[in-house]
């Protein structure tokens, strides 16, 4: 795992364009193990021992002292897709035209098409299909009732699509993915997919440089100490796990970081109806426990 330092080197390496991007992900990912934090190495001890103060910044605690971070790094991945949706809206806005032929072989490559099924008198896609009574279908806006419905096929599906993306007809979702998650698809979704792999094979390298570099500079700034205070080991947990810290009025007890003060704090009528709620969501809890209600 690279120290705080060889990660600004590299850095700016990859900035400069002195390295590439596989090799700065290689340099930077070599003898990471899964599981690994930057805290457990010795970088990191040795330039947390100078910023650790005395005691508690929040509580004045001299018990179990850490440093809190008040921001954390987004992983990797995080940045990749928020850049990848900034190419593919720059693409979209450039490349609005799309080939049709090439959308639709794209489509019956990627997706399977499930007909929706139409009233054949008003076209409506909401036939209600019956099981005991005949004719089977019956249409939910224009009445009718039908033995069959008709279907679209999917060149007149792309060619609606084409005249109107906003189009009635072409807001059902009846296409299937073929990989192994299934989802389903309208015609507005498959562009969209279809023009972010376009943009993502046309800027792979420049996606991949501005995501990790983003990426660099946020584990920089988490490895820097920056935005950090000396908290103790209470104060520390309960704001990372239960996103809750001290009370600034009686510094006695903790509250959400959302509120101004803790419970106890708050005017009487208010602390009334906070503690009424909190012992109404405890049976709540009790009862669904009771019930095997998860």
């Amino acid at each position: 795992m690279l120290t705080y330092n060889e990660r600004i080197e590299l850095k700016e390496k990859l900035t400069d364009g002195e390295i590439s991007l596989e090799l700065a992900k290689e340099l930077y990912w070599k003898d990471y193990r899964e599981g690994q934090r930057s805290w457990h190495t010795k970088d990191w001890k040795e330039r947390r021992a100078k910023i650790l103060k005395e005691k508690c910044e929040i509580c004045d605690s001299t018990d179990t002292l850490t440093i809190q971070h008040r921001s954390h790094p987004k992983k990797y991945s995080d940045y990749e897709r928020e850049i990848t949706r900034k190419h593919t809206q720059i693409f979209k806005e450039t490349n609005s035209d799309i080939d049709k032929s090439e959308f639709k072989k794209h489509i019956v490559k990627n997706y399977d098409y499930i007909a929706v099924p139409l009233c054949t008198n008003c076209g409506d896609n909401r036939p209600n299909k019956r099981v005991r009574k005949l004719p089977q279908y019956r249409c939910a806006v224009c009445q009718h009732e039908f033995d069959e419905p008709i279907y679209k096929s999917l060149e007149e599906l792309i060619t609606i699509f084409y005249a109107d993306e906003e189009a009635l007809d072409v807001r059902d979702k009846c296409f299937v993915s073929k990989d192994k998650w299934k989802n389903n698809h309208n015609l507005s979704n498959i562009k969209y997919w279809f023009q972010r792999e376009k943009a993502k094979t046309k800027n792979e390298e420049t996606i991949g440089k501005e995501a990790f570099l983003l990426y660099l500079t946020d584990d920089i700034k988490y490895l820097s100490f920056a935005d950090t205070i000396t908290a103790c080991r209470r104060c520390a947990s309960n704001y990372d796990l239960k996103n809750m810290e001290l009370c600034p009025n009686c510094k006695v007890h903790y509250k959400g970081i959302q509120y101004p003060t803790c419970i106890q704090c708050l005017p009487e009528d208010k602390r009334k109806a906070a503690l009424e709620m909190i012992e109404f969501g405890k049976e709540w809890h009790t009862m669904h426990k009771e019930l095997g209600i998860n």
